[in-house]
C-alpha cells in the first residue's frame, strides 16, 4: 500500500462491525430515521494520523451505504466519529475515497 493510499479491500470482521456501531446512532440522526439492519460488509482503511475506514453497510430493505470513519491514535483516547457517508450504493460499487 502507497503511504496514505487505501488498503485492498477486505471482508468486514467483527471489528469493523464494532466501528459500523459505534457511529451507527449518528449516522441515524443525520439520516433522521433508524434503522434495524446496519451490516459492515467490506471495508477499506487509510492510514493518515489515525485511520479513515471505508466501510460499505447493508441496512434495511438490502440498501446499501458507504460510511467514512475516522479513527484517532490510541493516544488521542477518542472513538471512532462519522466523517461523511453515501447512501444509494448497490452491492458492486466500488469503496473509493471520498
Amino acid at each position: 500500500m502507497v503511504p496514505g493510499g487505501l488498503s485492498e479491500t477486505k471482508p468486514a470482521t467483527p471489528e469493523v462491525q464494532h466501528i459500523a456501531d459505534q457511529v451507527k446512532a449518528e449516522f441515524e440522526r443525520k439520516e433522521d430515521r433508524t434503522f434495524d439492519i446496519f451490516q459492515a460488509i467490506e471495508y477499506r482503511t487509510q492510514v493518515v494520523a489515525g485511520t479513515n475506514y471505508f466501510i460499505k453497510v447493508v441496512s434495511n430493505e438490502e440498501k446499501r451505504l458507504i460510511v467514512r470513519v475516522f479513527q484517532a491514535l490510541p493516544q488521542e483516547k477518542q472513538g471512532p466519529s462519522l466523517v461523511s457517508y453515501q447512501t444509494g450504493k448497490t452491492r458492486d460499487d466500488p469503496l473509493d475515497y471520498f
